[in-house]
């Protein structure tokens, strides 16, 4: 996400962060790279200008040039700005009314139908509600399989009326059906094109007119740059929607659209899709996007990622068996479990910072744990009991079950042994006394 732009970014500010003297001139300078940086990003030409512009006003106006650390307090002020470009605060979404009825729009392939489950589960397990996912695209062949498809996934009902040809009477009849059944929220699928058109644009008029949503959100392929804010303004026009989804953040995107959409539209992103998972859904905080555009990291979402997978009686047992050292390959399975459903690896290694710049060339795959995987399962159950007891048969035995080399059985192996000794160290005084030095060095 974004890694062409960071790098960009980084280059035009390493002058500035303690490297050769500070002027007025290399300020400038500078700012002409930031600019082109976020050119080649898809940002649109005025919105790149009015923010350099602003940047300078702010640095110039901060004395950026006498302050002992000229680098640090710009490199602020451009994360300031691009957090205030992108929206400043995380918007939440409206849930009043009952039920609270969500419209989704946008462009054919940007992702409509598949994050509106996302939507769903993400209310479902986060929020608590009983959703109902409706299917108002009656001219894409197999629209209408496709949520039922992604409603079964989740466990969320879904309404369809395959006979009906008109999305206006389904969009009513599916809040009806959802008054019926209890559902509190009501999330309505509705058609996309290959492009805005006329007949489009009434259509989606006619069906927010109809059902007057609390929510009405526009959803955009992000990849697609500068396109995507001329999309969501010609909807805007029309709909005057609520908030953006961006969808595919985790593909190779130049994230134009993240950053200059808010100032074109006035609307705020209010989630982003992150992978092809139905867990794969954020709320959008700009702060910490900027904070990852400018190699920072995240380590508030990751944090947060983590304790939604973390289990306090699963971590009591873990604790009680690494003091008693009995951890095996089946508890290591399951902290590899937890980690995969924290997202994908490539997101991940993004939110710690500086790694994003480090393995910036490494093709982090999501099946990264595979091999591993494979190795632990093909081992017996007293095998992964007690590790100690594998011996070179085992070995051989364990890498041809697997399909991996004795290799690759001792590496895993090694690190296993590695890990259990540092948890069995943290478990103890070294661990107490290295968490006191810690605090003792805030």
């Amino acid at each position: 996400m974004f890694n062409n732009l960071s790098e960009k970014l980084d280059k035009a500010l390493h002058v500035l962060k303690g490297y050769g003297s500070i002027t007025e001139v290399n300020v400038a300078e500078t700012l002409k790279e930031v600019r082109r940086a976020l050119l080649d990003a898809d940002v649109n030409f005025k919105i790149a200008k009015e923010f350099t512009n602003r940047v300078k006003d702010k640095a110039l106006g901060s004395n950026v040039l006498t302050t002992l650390q000229p680098g640090q307090l710009m490199v602020k002020i451009v994360k300031d700005e691009l957090t205030e470009l992108m929206g400043g605060d995380a918007a939440g979404i409206n849930l009043s009314g009952a039920p609270t009825v969500i419209l989704m729009s946008g462009l054919q392939g940007s992702g409509k139908t598949t994050f509106s489950g996302k939507l769903a589960n993400f209310l479902k397990s986060k929020k608590s509600k009983k959703p109902l996912l409706v299917a108002c695209d009656v001219y894409r062949p197999a629209a209408v399989d496709q949520l039922h498809v992604v409603g079964g996934q989740i466990n969320v009902d879904v309404y369809s009326d395959k006979g009906n040809t008109n999305p206006v009477t389904i969009a009513q009849a599916g809040i009806a059906h959802a008054k019926e059944n209890g559902h509190n929220v009501v999330i309505i699928d509705t058609a996309g094109r290959l492009a805005v058109d006329e007949a489009m644009m009434i259509e989606i008029s006619n069906i927010h007119s109809a059902i007057q949503p609390q929510e009405t959100l526009f959803v955009v392929d992000a990849m697609t740059g500068q396109d995507a804010v001329n999309t969501a303004k010609a909807f805007n026009d029309i709909l005057n929607f609520d908030g953006v989804i961006l969808t595919k953040l985790d593909g190779d995107t130049r994230g134009g659209a993240a950053i200059s959409i808010k100032s074109v539209v006035n609307k705020p992103i209010k989630f982003i899709g992150t992978g092809e998972k139905m867990e794969a859904i954020d709320i959008f905080y700009p702060s910490r996007m900027a904070d990852r555009i400018l190699g920072m990291g995240d380590v508030v979402s990751l944090v947060e990622r983590a304790q939604e997978q973390f289990d306090e009686e699963e971590a009591r047992k873990l604790q009680k068996k690494i003091a008693k050292n009995q951890f095996g390959f089946d508890d290591f399975l399951k902290q590899i479990q937890q980690i995969k459903k924290m997202g994908n690896m490539k997101d991940l290694v993004g939110m710690i910072p500086g790694a994003g710049k480090m393995m910036k060339d490494v093709d982090i795959d999501d099946d990264a744990f595979k091999h591993i995987e494979a190795i632990i399962h093909s081992m017996t159950v007293q095998e992964r009991t007690n590790p100690s007891v594998i011996n070179a048969s085992r070995k051989k035995r364990i890498g041809k079950g697997s399909g991996t080399s004795v290799t690759q059985v001792n590496q895993l192996l090694k690190q296993f042994d590695q890990m259990s000794k540092m948890m069995k160290m943290m478990q103890g005084g070294k661990g107490k006394a290295m968490m006191n030095a810690m605090k003792n060095m805030r």
